[in-house]
């Protein structure tokens, strides 16, 4: 079932991107000629008024075919149509019905954080804090067994996923559990091996209900201190609260922190081959997406606006034909009072789309290979 509603999810940030790019340029006077989900070879197809509605057979994406999207299709149109033309419309127009495609999905990002935030969802608001360290989400924790080693004091009586309630007696987290078992000492000189001379109480709740188990720690040279072998994590009890502006400027923050990373991740994995590694085609994606659905609905919302916000930012590079091409040469024109010839604008985007592509292409590659192991 989270499958189906992994495509659901990944056709829908493809249709709405599209329809913003739709409604815009039907409000602006624009003849649309195509409304497509997913690539050509077309399976449906079916024309209302002067636009196509259809469906493709290549799941990569979708378009929205504008009547004369360049100078040379304005120049074979008849009159009354070259007039509705894309081309032969002014620059502000041409930007606004470009960015409405990025901007629906950079509105469905802020919307899905917002809802998120503000309902108070524990998964949601940990995948968010997650990805975003500097942003407190989370209300209050709980210490809990996050680690064990093998053959140490502790792995002989907790379990790895215990929550601890108390040290010695007294409420705990991780930091007096630390304090406590570095405050015991060994009968003689500390040596490596050297076991206290007094235990430390633990009280743990688990799978089990709650107990108090004592455990001695033991000298680690390697360390200089006393330890029982296990690690200590945080498990989230408690979202924050957040009010409607709150939550607004939490999820206004969290985007923000995502764009910055994604357009440094993505110059980090031009250059670097490690980086490069964890790049994610479609594919990769959809198969991460599918796990947050099972994971809660809180995970899911966050990562679906993660996706969708990356979507958004990453139309925005100023190369055709993205999104952020078309909006840099209407720019141009608008500054040089002239049209830009075709032939610079390709010249410009090529290196960009090569880059592009190759990426593309590592992604899928890398998704190829973590499925056949």
């Amino acid at each position: 079932m989270s499958w189906i509603w992994t495509i659901f999810a990944v056709v829908m940030l493809v249709l709405l991107h599209e329809l913003g790019h739709f409604v815009a340029a039907k409000r602006l006077g624009m003849r649309v000629e195509r409304f497509s989900v997913f690539f050509p070879p077309l399976l449906l197809r079916r024309k209302v008024g002067e636009t196509e509605y259809a469906v493709g057979a290549i799941p990569a994406g979708g378009y929205v075919k504008i009547t004369g999207m360049s100078p040379d299709e304005c120049a074979a149109l008849p009159p009354e149509l070259a007039a509705r033309a894309y081309y032969n419309q002014p620059p502000w127009k041409r930007i606004v019905v470009i960015l409405a495609g990025p901007g629906v999905n950079i509105l469905i990002a802020f919307l899905l954080f917002w809802i998120v935030l503000y309902s108070g969802s524990l998964d949601g608001a940990s995948a968010l804090q997650n990805a975003n360290p500097g942003l407190t989400t989370i209300a209050r924790s709980e210490t809990v067994v996050s680690e064990l080693v093998a053959g140490e004091p502790a792995a002989a009586v907790l379990k790895t996923g215990d929550r601890i309630v108390a040290i010695n007696g007294k409420p705990a987290n991780a930091a007096a559990a630390v304090t406590a078992i570095r405050a015991t000492h060994c009968a003689g000189p500390e040596h490596d091996g050297c076991v206290a001379t007094t235990p430390v109480s633990v009280g743990v709740k688990g799978p089990g209900g709650a107990r108090t188990v004592e455990i001695y720690p033991r000298y680690v040279a390697k360390a200089k201190r006393m330890m029982i072998g296990v690690g200590f994590g945080l498990l989230p009890t408690q979202a924050k609260q957040f009010g409607v502006l709150g939550a607004g400027v939490a999820a206004v923050g969290e985007m923000w922190h995502i764009t910055v990373a994604s357009i440094g991740g993505l110059g980090e994995a031009l250059t670097s081959a490690k980086a490069r590694s964890h790049v994610s085609s479609i594919i990769g994606i959809t198969t991460e997406t599918q796990e947050a659905v099972a994971a809660g609905l809180g995970y899911a919302l966050v990562l679906i606006g993660f996706i969708s916000l990356v979507l958004g930012v990453l139309n925005l590079l100023p190369f055709l034909p993205l999104d952020g091409g078309h909006v840099l040469w209407a720019l141009a024109e608008k500054v040089r009072g002239k049209r830009v010839s075709l032939a610079a604008m390709y010249r410009f985007s090529s290196v960009g789309i090569v880059l592009l592509l190759f990426l593309v292409v590592n992604g899928v590659a890398n998704d190829i290979g973590r499925l056949t192991g």
